[in-house]
């Protein structure tokens, strides 16, 4: 084990609170100090017992800075970052890394010339529901798969802080669209996807949108379907995914995930389904005689685990797991979002699998 590394959090308000009160509980890293600008928060940290930096470019030019921890509205990303790596520090971005690919690939480019690290904070790869439905994906046991289904949705609308706002980067698809399209591909990661397909909502915001349905594509005939909600009183599913032998289901965040997995197709004695209207028999729900339920359990999972990682990963002793080639898929697949939404058609994309480790 190396000795912790000294790391200054660049913003302090929702996620800079939340960096400054997890980052200890990892056991690695030392938390230096904070920088924001604005004089109310820096007296809030020392009122926790943090302590403040005068200005970033004292930051910048302390030498026992190890890295920073960027928790800034979105179009300070960039800027922060290469400022950061020119410095020799280290940095992770909170998410999403940056507004288009093109900025990402300028920030990656410092970072190698700099040979300091850099990656963006996707800590929803430590969920338990993705992590539940990964292992339904990899099991074999719903058969061929043919459907992801991935959401989160809620009813308070989108915040009334810089997230409605063009400018700062806000948005839905920035502000969650990043964590389910990165869960997707941790799911679905040896499938190439073809085409996207996005609309857009403004329910509450004419300037950003306040939600989304993202359909992606893959080849071998699966999709996905990525959204977002902020006026739904009543939520589908947080996740939903079939195969040809069976069906898998997380209800909400809490829970487990249900499999009903098909004994055999064969059903002979169906009784129909009897309704004001009519009758079926297609329709008609299956019994315990040609399917079996199982569920799979909560997995034990620790969100430090990320920055356990990046430390190691500083020190050589392992690769990071959140890469570059990982980002820019995502980031990617953003871009064409927003694209289709303005043509109102699906589009095609470049893409690829990066064949890196996702935990």
């Amino acid at each position: 084990m190396s000795e912790k590394k000294n790391c200054v959090i660049i913003g302090y308000g929702g996620m800079g609170g939340w960096h400054a009160r997890h980052i200890l509980e990892a056991g690695v890293v030392t938390l230096r100090g904070i920088y924001d600008i604005k004089k109310e928060r820096c007296d809030l940290a020392r009122e926790n017992g943090i302590y403040a930096y005068p200005s970033f470019e004292a930051v910048l030019s302390d030498p026992a800075v190890d890295f920073i921890t960027i928790a800034t509205p979105n179009e300070w990303h960039k800027p922060l970052s290469i400022a950061a790596l020119r410095a020799g520090k280290h940095v992770i971005s909170e998410k999403p890394v940056t507004l288009t690919v093109a900025d990402l690939k300028e920030i990656i480019a410092v970072a190698n010339e700099c040979g300091r690290l850099f990656t963006a904070h996707q800590n929803r790869r430590w969920d338990c529901d993705y992590q539940m439905v990964r292992e339904a994906y990899h099991s074999g046991k719903l058969g061929k798969i043919t459907s992801v289904e991935s959401r989160y949705q809620g009813s308070r609308g989108i915040p009334g802080d810089w997230r409605g706002k063009k400018e700062h980067g806000g948005g839905m698809i920035y502000d969650w669209g990043i964590h389910l399209i990165d869960q997707i591909f941790g799911i679905v990661d040896d499938r190439r996807i073809q085409k996207v397909y996005c609309r857009c909502d403004h329910i509450t915001n004419d300037e950003v949108d306040d939600g989304f349905k993202l359909d992606l594509y893959f080849e071998g005939d699966l999709t996905a379907r990525v959204e977002v909600g902020t006026t739904n009183f009543i939520a589908l599913p947080r996740f939903y995914i079939t195969g040809t032998d069976g069906s898998g289901c997380v209800a909400d965040w809490k829970d487990e995930c249900r499999l009903v997995l098909c004994r055999s197709w064969e059903d002979k004695d169906v009784a129909p389904v009897v309704t004001n209207a009519g009758f079926t028999k297609t329709m008609a729900p299956r019994d315990g005689k040609t399917t079996l339920e199982e569920w799979i359990k909560r997995p034990s999972l620790d969100v430090h685990d990320f920055y356990r990682n990046f430390v190691a990963a500083i020190d050589g002793r392992e690769k990071q797991i959140v890469t570059h080639a990982q980002l820019i898929r995502s980031l990617s697949v953003m871009e064409a979002a927003f694209r289709s939404d303005a043509l109102g058609v699906p589009v095609e994309i470049d893409d690829a699998p990066t064949n890196d480790r996702f935990f």
